[in-house]
């Protein structure tokens, strides 16, 4: 069997390091912030090439503390793409935005910047173009628009841990980065985590107090905050990873590599990446049309597939009362309709992309 990712094998990799770690929290009983997320912080941020990192409890906290710090509440829109985690439009929704959408170009998958001027309106505050599966998205245009129109671009680097854009890192192009380390992530927590990055020191200050119920000193409450703190024994452990990130992301490209020179040519249509991006590869996505019957076949062979995602959220029952209807984003419906993910982690095996090749290039299928 090709597990679709294998969280186990990376822990015994390091699992010294991290149990050591683990306890060390436990004897300072440091177990929310503390000076283990201190540390990871510290690290966080120079690898995003920005300022500050703020650690929170997820990756959807993230957004929407970001989303908060900015200033943006009831009343003001804010412009995404459907074709994402539904969590980038729930943490919009959360702060009492709405959400508006733009649609993804189908050779990129991320937001089409040739579409967003005409979504803006005079209470448009903010972009969120989302970085989907370790690929960047088209930032110059992006921000070009931003600055013209006075407007804020968060990015939802959810997926992009230490991907670059013009050699550029993510988290450090836009106003703030909003990051996610749930377990299955490129620096992946072993529980919930995500961060803020940000080089805005007003933002700084805003996000760490939002996230500890708007307070500076305990007690003392100047913002209406909540509790989105990481916990020490997260921090340990992404502190420890931190020193492995580099060469899981190179492993993980590597794979990728592998992918692409096998499936050229074929009907699987892996996405094009040009040499002024460093995709991460998150995860790895081929298209067809007859998708569903793909996915059944691999799983028949023993080779475990995801799909990201099956549903965009305009078409969701819980964001129903925007009003969208089936054909408002045909690019972003289409590529919800073909796109799998293929098996992908650092510990993937040569033999193991093989298997899958094999399997993709014997579907009767296609």
């Amino acid at each position: 069997m090709v597990p679709f990712v294998d969280l186990k094998a990376q822990y015994h990799s390091i699992k010294p390091e991290i149990d050591a770690a683990v306890i060390q929290v436990f004897e300072s009983t440091q177990f929310v912030l503390g000076s283990a997320v201190a540390g990871f912080e510290k690290a966080f941020a120079p690898y995003c090439k920005a300022e500050y990192a703020v650690g929170m409890n997820s990756g959807t906290s993230a957004i929407q503390l970001a989303i908060l710090a900015a200033g943006i509440g009831r009343g003001d829109e804010v412009i995404t793409t459907p074709f994402t985690f539904v969590a980038t439009v729930s943490a919009i929704d959360f702060t009492n935005a709405k959400p508006v959408f733009v649609d993804i170009d189908p050779e990129t998958l991320t937001i089409d910047p040739a579409k967003i001027e005409a979504a803006i309106t005079p209470r448009t505050k903010a972009i969120i173009p989302v970085h989907l599966h370790g690929r960047p998205a088209d930032m110059d245009p992006i921000m070009e628009i931003a600055k013209r129109r006075n407007l804020l671009v968060i990015e939802d680097a959810a997926q992009a841990h230490g991907a670059e854009y013009k050699g550029r890192r993510i988290g450090s192009i836009g106003d703030m980065g909003c990051f996610s380390f749930y377990p299955g992530k490129n620096l992946g927590a072993y529980g919930e985590g995500g961060a803020v990055t940000t080089s805005n020191p007003d933002f700084n200050k805003r996000l760490r107090m939002f996230r500890d119920w708007g307070s500076e000193k305990k007690y003392y409450h100047d913002l209406k905050g909540g509790n989105f703190r990481l916990e020490g024994v997260q921090g340990a452990v992404l502190g420890v990873k931190m020193k492995y990130i580099e060469g899981w992301t190179e492993a993980r490209r590597t794979h990728a590599a592998r992918y692409n020179a096998a499936l050229a040519g074929t009907p699987y249509r892996p996405l094009n990446v040009p040499s002024h991006l460093r995709h991460v590869f998150h995860v790895y996505a081929v298209r067809h049309p007859k998708r569903d019957a793909l996915q059944a076949y691999l799983t028949e062979k023993g080779i475990q597939t995801g799909i990201h995602y099956p549903v965009p959220v305009h078409l969701q029952k819980s964001f129903a009362e925007l009003g969208h209807k089936v054909g408002d984003f045909p690019h972003s419906e289409r590529a919800a309709a073909e796109t799998l993910s293929l098996p992908m982690y650092p510990e993937l095996t040569p033999a193991q992309v093989d298997e899958v090749i094999g399997a993709l290039k014997d579907w009767s299928g296609k």
